[in-house]
């Protein structure tokens, strides 16, 4: 299923193009750290995703794995969607050069309030669904939709703006494909998941 507008990794150090700094969260396979593009001195975040070194390996991801979450994100543009801004590779890992979401997790910043509006309530809920309904009309189900991977990008308006982030079990979803699999985290899946049973765009749901 290769297309023509395959992902590119860069060969090249990241470490000569950005400065790496501090780490911001971690995954089972993944580091996140801040990082600075030298050139112009605008911030990011640097996913550090290991790679698979053997078939037999459990440890890393497979590249074909990591090269389906780089495609689907260089596929999307919204507001409500985390940006690539570049990938590189080495032996031991690909990079994911990201856009810097930097206001925390959605769940936390609702648990630091006293009370929360139903207006309020709404405008979120209208956020995320922009971003979920934007990838649902290119096809693409993101299967981990939790609250640790809705962050906003600031945390210091009213109404914090909102990026689903995580894109590493998304898929596109073809007409006439059957496409089932367990994956997820335990306590958000879809029942159609637990079930295995065919999956499609409404498990986000």
């Amino acid at each position: 299923m290769k297309s023509p507008g395959m992902a590119t990794f860069k060969q090249q150090k990241v470490e000569d193009i950005y400065e790496i700094g501090e780490e911001l969260g971690s995954g089972q396979f993944a580091i996140v750290k801040k990082c600075r593009e030298k050139a112009t001195g605008v911030e990011y975040a640097a996913k550090f995703i290991k790679k698979r070194q053997s078939r037999a390996s459990r440890r890393g991801v497979r590249r074909e794995e990591i090269e389906r979450e780089v495609n689907i994100l260089q596929q999307t543009l919204h507001t409500n969607i985390i940006k690539l801004h570049d990938v590189y590779e080495n032996k031991t890992d690909v990079v994911l050069i990201l856009e810097l979401v930097s206001g925390g997790e959605l769940f936390d910043f609702l648990a630091q309030k006293e009370s929360l509006s139903e207006e309020e309530a709404t405008q979120f809920i209208k956020q995320i669904l922009d971003g979920v309904n934007y990838l649902h009309a290119k096809k693409i189900a993101h299967f981990d939709l939790k609250p640790e991977n809705i962050m906003l990008l600031d945390n210091n308006i009213p109404i914090p703006h909102i990026k689903l982030i995580d894109f590493g079990l998304a898929h596109e979803i073809e007409d006439g494909v059957e496409f089932k699999n367990i994956f997820g985290t335990p306590e958000f899946v879809a029942p159609e998941i637990v079930n295995y049973e065919p999956l499609g765009l409404a498990a986000d749901m």
